[in-house]
């Protein structure tokens, strides 16, 4: 495989049985999601989803706030993600090119004590009963699209076409909150540095006014170098003072930092949560299990993004088990193929974060029992690939 093959790889996962069964039985099949081109051309779900509303649902305190656009469509059967292939919800990968009425952005694609994994959480960041859904959109050669509307998208929330969609924003501005979680095992001590001054560059490059980030090694035990802030100089220091050696525990350092840093975030309005994990993906050392910690992550509403510290011309155990974990949170692996590249991963990433759209919608007959509900989001276009996460767990009653 190529250094631009490998940095430029896009997951693409194949639908389950179940999720086939389920589209077949509803009055619409999945062909018209792959193949619109006029909105005359779409079935009566569709006009029903994208429509104006004759009778809108009333925005709620939140909603006032914000600017919006419109709806979306589309998923598929609940069932949540397992390490060895995070739940199956998105499209297969399609091919590229930019729509004629819509304009494109192009950019390139390619811990301490184990923590309690029984002890109760709060769930997903949802404002009584909406869901925020961060997505990007992509070609097939990994370049984003930008300028899509509400009416290129189809959304399925549980098997569900959404009960009222509230806000569609493109190129959404929302606020950040980033975690940079630095591996520093022994195995990454030769190219510790690169990674440090690449981290720094790019928290230089992405903090604006309303941002907050914080800075983690990880080894057997996590320590948060510098808790949430907007002060680069900060988070630099902290990053310097990082020091490899060690084993690792990677499992345990993603369950622990989005249950601890990202899940109690308190925030007036809807951010966007996302890690950058740095690391050769190998854990020996945790005792909470890869699924655990993908469950975690979605339920902090947190997209990891994944860059691998493997250089070798090939892939190993390491580089798939950060890929399961970008895919089912909604974000990307990175596989440098030289220790430069680890900057260009930083890149790329800063790139996607400045063209996400914001999906504001109420699902339809949502339960409050903490369940796991699957996402399935697709472009109408089938020369697109749109990336989410895969689901989220619904709120549990107040206690």
């Amino acid at each position: 495989m190529t250094a631009p093959n490998r940095m430029n790889q896009v997951s693409s996962a194949r639908l389950p049985a179940s999720l086939l069964s389920a589209l077949l039985l509803l009055p619409f099949a999945a062909a018209p999601l792959q193949a619109q081109t006029a909105p005359t051309q779409r079935p009566g779900w569709m006009h029903r989803l994208f429509a104006p509303s004759s009778d809108p649902a009333t925005p709620s305190s939140s909603e006032v706030a914000q600017n919006t656009s419109g709806p979306a469509s589309a998923p598929a059967s609940p069932a949540p993600p397992t390490s060895a292939s995070p739940a199956p919800q998105r499209p297969a990968a399609p091919t590229a090119q930019t729509p004629a009425q819509a304009p494109t952005q192009t950019g390139q694609t390619a811990s301490p004590n184990a923590p309690q994994i029984d002890e109760p959480v709060t769930t997903l960041q949802v404002q009584v009963n909406e869901v925020n859904l961060i997505f990007t959109v992509i070609d097939k050669h990994g370049k984003f699209i930008t300028g899509l509307k509400r009416e290129n998208f189809g959304l399925l929330d549980d098997g569900r076409p959404p009960l009222a969609v509230l806000r569609f924003t493109q190129q959404t501005n929302l606020p950040l909150r980033v975690g940079i979680m630095l591996d520093t095992s022994s195995s990454i001590r030769q190219r510790f540095q690169f990674e440090q001054d690449s981290a720094i560059e790019f928290l230089l490059q992405i903090l604006h006014l309303n941002d907050r980030a914080f800075v983690e090694g990880f080894d057997i035990e996590t320590d948060v170098a510098q808790d949430f802030t907007n002060n680069v100089d900060l988070l630099n220091q902290g990053i310097r003072k990082l020091r490899p050696g060690g084993g690792t525990a990677l499992f345990d350092a993603l369950y622990k930092t989005c249950k601890d840093q990202m899940l109690p975030l308190q925030e007036t309005g809807a951010v966007r949560r996302a890690l950058i994990l740095v690391s050769d993906g190998d854990d020996n050392y945790s005792r909470v299990q890869e699924s655990d910690a993908i469950k975690m992550c979605q339920r902090a509403d947190t997209i990891v993004y994944t860059i691998s510290t493997n250089i070798s011309p090939s892939k190993d155990k390491g580089d798939d088990v950060l890929k399961a974990i970008s895919d089912a949170t909604g974000g990307q692996a990175f596989y440098p193929v030289k220790l430069e590249d680890v900057a260009v991963g930083f890149r790329n990433i800063e790139e996607e974060l400045r063209s996400q759209y914001h999906l504001v919608y109420r699902p339809t007959d949502l339960k409050m029992d903490g369940s796991f509900r699957t996402i399935y989001l697709q472009a109408n276009d089938p020369r697109y690939k749109v990336r989410a996460q895969k689901g989220y767990f619904s709120p549990r009653p107040p206690q």
